[in-house]
């Protein structure tokens, strides 16, 4: 079989700038897997050091080291040795979140693949998806970046189980690989891997991927739209890559995930991208910022949006913020705004004053 496959780069050199992160939409379907698991999703989260806010917030970003720590976890913790493998076709094209939209909207299968590996960036940024041609064979495959990581293993099987539901959404339901390449040794008795995949993997393999002729690259995709594609391409392009030099925009967003939760401190913003808290200090002065500048940023923000909200009253906002007490959310408001949030409420939120007053108004 190794004969037969084409070159596949298998340590591909990491880019310049590689980002440790992955979008939210890495847990997609977690909650409910794990439930069929027999495990509770919430635990799982805070014993990985996630905040299970991310489970409603796909916009968000998580450490990739912590993800694979959360499988591992899983793992164990279901006594299911494929459960990434299984959470991987259970989730199927879900992971992809918007990216799916441009890859359906492809000409061909090979296209779309193309399209796939070109914007995985967008999702993933801890690995990179490959497609090698040989003749009349085809490799799909999956690298991570960093090779030691905690759950590496049940990391690189989900990969595989969305790899095959991403090819049956595009060939048709009942497409199988001609083989399944697992760089690791079985996990579990291989007889548990053809009853989950419906064929036999090759393990200990040089690369981690699926193997099919190249001729199915050449079919059509009878979802595809030239006009939608050009303007999902557009859209796409505009998108936000997951690059290194982006750390205060990540740890924005984790801030919003995890302000909800109670207070937050740089160690537990650390803690959940997988760094020390003085990696994190250096790396935002590098871009100017510290780290309180950019609580301050990230609870004005919200604050503001929560005051647009009527049926959030302050005190639950001092909450939500991470505060420990309303005194305290005032006090930073009148410092921020040089007004109290009824202020600025009434100001900028008319509306939301009582039907009384906007009564008034209206007949002055």
């Amino acid at each position: 079989m190794s004969s037969e496959l084409p070159a596949v780069p298998l340590d591909s050199p990491k880019p310049c700038a590689v980002s440790p992160f992955v979008r939210a939409l890495t847990l997609s379907c977690f909650e409910e897997f794990a439930l069929l698991q027999g495990i509770n999703p919430a635990e799982m989260l805070r014993r990985a050091s996630l905040p299970v806010e991310l489970l409603r917030r796909q916009e968000g970003i998580l450490a990739y080291r912590r993800f694979c720590a959360l499988l591992e976890l899983c793992t164990w913790q279901s006594a299911n040795p494929l459960f990434g493998l299984q959470y991987g076709l259970h989730q199927g094209v879900s992971i992809f979140g918007p990216l799916l939209y441009l890859i359906r909207n492809a000409r061909t299968v090979g296209d779309a693949l193309i399209e796939l590996k070109e914007n995985f960036a967008l999702h993933n940024a801890a690995a990179h998806v490959a497609l090698a041609v040989d003749d009349e064979v085809a490799v799909l495959s999956y690298h991570i970046y960093e090779r030691d990581l905690p759950g590496i293993g049940q990391a690189e099987e989900l990969a595989i189980g969305v790899g095959m539901q991403l090819m049956r959404t595009l060939v048709g339901g009942n497409w199988l690989p001609s083989a399944i390449l697992l760089r690791h040794a079985p996990l579990t008795d291989p007889t548990v891997y053809r009853r989950t995949l419906a064929c036999n993997p090759t393990f200990n393999t040089a690369c981690h991927g699926l193997v099919f002729p190249a001729a199915v690259l050449a079919q059509p995709l009878g979802s595809a739209n030239e006009t939608l594609h050009q303007l999902l391409t557009a859209h796409v392009h505009n998108m936000e890559r997951l690059s290194a030099d982006e750390m205060p925009s990540f740890v924005r967003q984790l801030l919003r995930n995890m302000l909800p939760s109670g207070r937050v401190t740089i160690d537990k913003v650390a803690d959940c991208m997988a760094i020390n808290s003085r990696t994190l200090q250096r790396r935002l002065a590098q871009e100017g910022k510290s780290f309180q500048d950019l609580l301050d940023e990230t609870r004005q923000i919200m604050a503001c949006e929560y005051l647009e909200d009527p049926l959030i009253s302050t005190a639950q906002m001092a909450d939500l913020l991470g505060y420990s007490d309303l005194s305290a959310f005032c006090r930073a408001f009148q410092r921020w705004f040089s007004m109290t949030p009824r202020e600025w409420q009434k100001r900028h939120c008319p509306e939301h004053q009582p039907r009384l007053l906007r009564r008034l108004r209206v007949l002055r």
